[in-house]
């Protein structure tokens, strides 16, 4: 069988296009996600210093400090979201397309 038609053969399956679907849907939306988490934080900056410079508790730390670590720990848990559901419904579709070209 010819690379081409395999490839034609996937593509043509409509569990693919269910796969190409919902992955490139969960991607935007937490891209989107994170786009927003971090420019916010970087508007913050930006323009509301004072907001960020607010003391928190015995003035140990300020308020930016567990924002700044809240935007990096939302980027891990987008991730492991991600990476959750590919290793669920995605690899799932994927081995029902492969088995089907078989």
């Amino acid at each position: 069988m010819q690379v081409s038609t395999v490839i034609s053969q996937v593509r043509a399956n409509p569990k693919f296009a269910e796969l190409v679907r919902k992955r490139n849907s969960l991607a935007l939306t937490l891209t989107i996600a994170i786009l927003v988490i971090y420019y916010g934080f970087i508007i913050l900056v930006a323009f509301d210093k004072s907001l960020l410079a607010t003391p928190l508790g015995a003035n140990l730390m300020t308020l930016g400090v567990p924002l700044g670590i809240g935007v990096i720990l939302a980027a891990f848990v987008l991730t492991g979201i991600y990476v959750t559901k590919a290793n669920a419904e995605f690899d799932t579709l994927t081995k029902e397309i492969v088995e089907e070209m078989k």
